[in-house]
């Protein structure tokens, strides 16, 4: 099995990423940054949507899998402690592949520019340089509403625990193919009225977001940035390709979510 190994970059994660690199060649597996079939993170959540953006044109092919050297996240299974233990069950067990769905973002110019397709792992958010957002917003081709705010939130079901939820949005069980969209401080009065909660729209639904002035867009796919100008529409829906999570134990969603935000820490003694 090919395999490869994508690093935070500091001094620990790096001498991880060394120890297991050997561990696994000395069971005969082969390092191939190119072509990996497994592809290993070693960090915190941050890493792992760098690996997904560097893998992100083989998903078919590249199965992830995370190692935590921090506080424990949504993509990192493992802990430091446990990496002898893991390093065999990568050698020795055929692993098992849960498949969790993405958000794909299409950007349209109102130029000859060609059209851009993008795959989300968490998320993408739209915001302009300053000024409110103003969008149509289109569901299955009619309109649902005249937007006006800071900005949107559209984000996956393994995503809806990040910034979604920050936002006061849902968390939905990855298993679920939707994306939902949540509101980044609406404006809501007497003339402009929006929906003012999230959207959960299944596989077979498409957002199109149309802008009615011409900003200047701030939009972020997952950790990604980038401004886009000339923007005649943004288009969301869940993506055709799924993300592959390799599983050597369980790890139910929900005692993830609970242990990340609901189980309270205990205080240090004095």
């Amino acid at each position: 099995m090919n395999f490869a190994i994508v690093s935070r970059g500091d001094e620990h994660s790096n001498n991880v990423k060394s120890k297991m690199k050997q561990y696994l060649i000395d069971f005969d597996l082969i390092y191939n940054d190119e072509e990996p079939d497994l592809v290993i993170s070693i960090g915190g959540d941050g890493t792992f949507l760098e690996a997904f953006r560097r893998y992100v044109h083989r998903l078919d092919k590249t199965a992830f899998l995370g190692v935590h050297t921090g506080h424990l996240g949504f993509y990192t299974d493992w802990t430091v402690d446990e990496l002898e233990k893991l390093v065999i069950e990568i050698a020795k067990t055929p692993f098992h592949v849960v498949e969790y769905p993405l958000l794909e973002v299409i950007i349209r110019f109102n130029t000859d520019e060609k059209p851009l397709r993008m795959l989300a792992l968490n998320e993408t958010t739209i915001k302009t340089l300053g000024e409110s957002v103003v969008f149509d917003v289109q569901i299955r081709g009619e309109h649902f509403e005249t937007f006006r705010g800071d900005g949107l939130c559209i984000s996956t079901p393994s995503g809806s625990t990040a910034y979604n939820k920050a936002l006061g949005g849902g968390i939905i069980h990855p298993s679920l193919e939707a994306i939902q969209m949540t509101e980044i401080a609406s404006i809501n009065n007497r003339v402009f009225r929006t929906i003012g909660s999230p959207l959960i729209l299944p596989k077979h639904h498409t957002c199109l977001l149309q802008p009615l002035r011409k900003n200047r867009f701030i939009i972020a796919i997952d950790h990604t940035v980038e401004t886009y100008s000339d923007v005649k529409s943004i288009q969301c829906r869940v993506a055709r390709e799924r993300v592959r999570f390799v599983r050597y134990r369980p790890f139910p969603f929900w005692s993830r979510v609970r242990d990340s935000f609901v189980t309270e820490v205990k205080p240090l003694d004095d």
